[in-house]
Parts: C-alpha cells; sequence; structure tokens
C-alpha cells in the first residue's frame, strides 16, 4: 500500500506553509491526487514528498523553481543517469557562475567601502586637529 501524506502533514514536516505547497503544485513541481467531493482533497504520494524535499534543496542551492522542476523531471524521465547528470552540472555550472560574479562585485563594493571609511576617518583627524584635539569618537576607533 502506498503512503500519502495531506497537505498538512508536508506543511508541518517542511516548516511550509500550505499556501507555499499548493504554489509548487501550481508550477507543475508536485502532482498530488484529488480525492473527496468534488476533488477537494489532496493526497500526496512518496514520490511528491521526495520531489518537495528536492525542489526546497534546489532552492537553497538558489536554483530558480523552473530549474527546479526541469532537473527534479529529468529523474522521472527513463534511469539513465547520464542525461540527468548533464543537465544538473549544466543548470549548477551555470548558477556557481553567477554566484561568483556576485561575489566579486560585493568584493569590490566591499573594497570601495573600506577605501571611503579610510578616506574619511583622515579627513576626521585633519577636521579634529585643526580644532583643538576633540575627544576620539567611536568613528576614529572603527
Amino acid at each position: 500500500m502506498a503512503t500519502h501524506y495531506t497537505i498538512s502533514d508536508l506543511a508541518k514536516e517542511f516548516d511550509l506553509t500550505t499556501r507555499a505547497i499548493r504554489f509548487y503544485e501550481d508550477m507543475g513541481l508536485l502532482r498530488p491526487e484529488r480525492t473527496g467531493p468534488a476533488g477537494r482533497s489532496r493526497a500526496y504520494s512518496a514520490r511528491d514528498r521526495t520531489r518537495l524535499k528536492l525542489t526546497l534543496r534546489a532552492k537553497r542551492l538558489g536554483l530558480s523553481l523552473s530549474e527546479a522542476r526541469d532537473i527534479i523531471d529529468t529523474y522521472d524521465s527513463p534511469r539513465d543517469t547520464g542525461p540527468q547528470l548533464k543537465k544538473f552540472l549544466q543548470v549548477l555550472a551555470t548558477h556557481r557562475g553567477a554566484l561568483e560574479e556576485q561575489m566579486a562585485d560585493l568584493i569590490a563594493n566591499l573594497e570601495e567601502v573600506k577605501a571611503h571609511e579610510k578616506e574619511a576617518r583622515s579627513l576626521l583627524l585633519k577636521v579634529e586637529k585643526a580644532s583643538g584635539g576633540a575627544s576620539k569618537t567611536a568613528v576614529d576607533r572603527g
């Protein structure tokens, strides 16, 4: 007998709102079985649970939901792992490149902030010397 989960079960297990789970369903990441009167209830399979877990892992890696769906969908295809791994490596390489570019931008920005801080401290020191040596401030000690 297959294990089924309610939307509340998954929300509690993964610390998500039911709205977030419905959103993932709308994005095609989850495909629960509809049950009950007029199909109003959802029954999530073990496969849906795994897909949700992989989706959240992809999000932590910074992948978009469409990238996550593409990768996860490859696991539903025949068991040849070559195409799956190639796709995954391609997505990861693209994402790594974007992160490295962001890191370089952040490092450049940080260096610019440090240069401005150094210049401001130097100017402050000159102002304080000219005004007779005002007491040291927290800015001086930074």
